[in-house]
């Protein structure tokens, strides 16, 4: 099972009427309809199983503007400054801390690419990045009692953390404080057009009739794409975390190198993960998509592992077309929980103690892993849908959407309200895929 959810008041029935349906109750869905809201426009937001029970309740926590693909950077900035204000926004508590987080290498390689990525974002953003290259002292007194010398890495002191399991469940009640409907477990079966647009979306419960939806279901967002005739190329990577119990001594900041990452908890203890590794089944869609992704297969080279299991069986003969007056394959699967790769867990833990031998009485308090959005070039899709006006996307994060989801959710009501966008939207569009630009994978991580 993933970790324990904070609990969310939510409403018993469906509006009849609003502006804008969004699909999906993680905190990139729910970031969106703030954002609608702030600018005055009705909002239901639909879940179909917990609010925040897949991914935005099992990533690592992080709020991060470092390392960051180039195209993400000013989304980041952004959202980066949204954090330090959203618990005053929303009159609730997020977790957020500003820590520090701290990418450290023995490797020169790596040392290498860091100086590079430094160089381009500054030449990108300036003095918006306070992100710094740092030496072995410099690392020392960042991870004080730390065991191994690192030889580099960078810094960003005004990066930070917040609490997965509590953040979004907070944004959730903010919203129902200002008037919009969050309703679950409650399935968008699917959508339906009036004069060639978007009118109202079809649920397990009934029908919501509206001018806008938004598609934000994280992993299950190209399933209900591929049902509306939408082409959203986009696959799931699994990542294994696991959670410590509460420690008195030990590093404060959060931290990452090839063999493990960290960060401290609000409840005293570490959530860690291995910081390079990447885990895939081979599924019907990664044959479907695999010439689309295959710069992506390059750049993770040696990190990847690839199974074969049962989802490939289970997704085989799951339809992709459905009546709408008929159970959905949303409601067949309320939430997807993998079992976690403890071989994964075990070797980060291993690093992490072995950096910190002082902490080797610290237990496991549970192991969890989650599904995350992956797209082509690992940035995410943030678009309106040419082929159908009034239908919108919002998905593909590729294991950032936790920390970017504020600005995130800022561009896509934006886009819906044609208003100036917080920061270039051209990157993010949809059509990429279709249009002929290249592919390129630049992920800062």
């Amino acid at each position: 099972m993933g970790p324990e959810v904070q609990n969310v008041a939510l409403d018993p029935v469906l509006p009849e009427k609003v502006d804008v349906v969004v699909v999906g109750g993680g905190i990139v869905g729910l970031c969106t309809a703030l954002h609608l809201s702030e600018k005055g426009l009705s909002v239901a937001v639909c879940e179909k199983g917990r609010i925040a029970g897949e991914q935005s309740s099992r990533n690592w926590g992080w709020v991060r503007v470092m390392r960051r693909d180039l195209r993400e950077l000013r989304l980041s900035i952004e959202s980066s400054k949204m954090w330090g204000h959203f618990d005053q926004l929303l009159g609730a508590n997020t977790g957020y801390q500003q820590c520090g987080l701290l990418y450290m290498t023995s490797d020169e390689k790596t040392l290498d690419t860091y100086v590079t990525w430094l160089r381009r974002a500054k030449d990108l953003v300036g003095e918006s990045l306070h992100t710094e290259l740092v030496g072995t002292e410099q690392i020392a007194r960042l991870l004080p009692h730390s065991a191994v010398r690192f030889k580099g890495g960078l810094y960003t002191p005004t990066d930070g953390r917040a609490e997965p399991q509590q953040a979004a469940p907070a944004i959730a009640a903010a919203l129902r404080a200002r008037g919009v409907s969050v309703v679950a477990p409650c399935a968008v079966r699917g959508v339906e057009t009036s004069a060639g647009a978007a009118s109202s979306v079809v649920t397990e419960w009934g029908e919501i009739k509206c001018k806008g939806v938004v598609i934000a279901g994280g992993a299950w967002s190209r399933l209900l794409c591929r049902s509306l005739g939408v082409e959203l190329p986009q696959l799931l990577a699994k990542g294994s975390v696991l959670r410590t119990t509460a420690v008195k001594d030990g590093p404060t900041i959060g931290a990452s190198n090839k063999h493990f990452a960290f960060r401290k908890r609000a409840d005293g203890g570490y959530t860690i993960a291995s910081g390079f590794r990447t885990y895939a089944d081979l599924t019907p869609d990664a044959f479907r998509l695999f010439f689309k992704y295959i710069q992506a297969l390059k750049s993770q080279g040696s990190a990847l592992r690839l199974s074969v299991g049962s989802r490939f069986f289970s997704e085989l003969m799951r339809p992709s077309h459905w009546p709408l007056d008929k159970k959905s394959p949303f409601e067949d699967v309320r939430e997807l929980d993998p079992s976690p790769v403890l071989q994964s867990t075990e070797y980060a833990l291993r690093g992490f103690l072995e950096a910190f031998p002082q902490l080797r009485g610290i237990r496991v308090a549970q192991r969890w892993a989650g599904y995350m959005d992956v797209t082509p070039d690992a940035i995410p899709v943030i678009s309106g849908v040419a082929s159908l006006p009034g239908l919108y996307v919002s998905t593909g994060y590729s294991g950032h959407g936790f920390g970017i989801a504020p600005a995130a959710g800022r561009l896509m009501a934006d886009i819906i309200c044609n208003d100036s966008p917080i920061v270039d939207a051209r990157d993010f569009r949809l059509e990429r895929f279709s249009d002929g630009s290249p592919t390129i994978v630049d992920a800062g991580f």
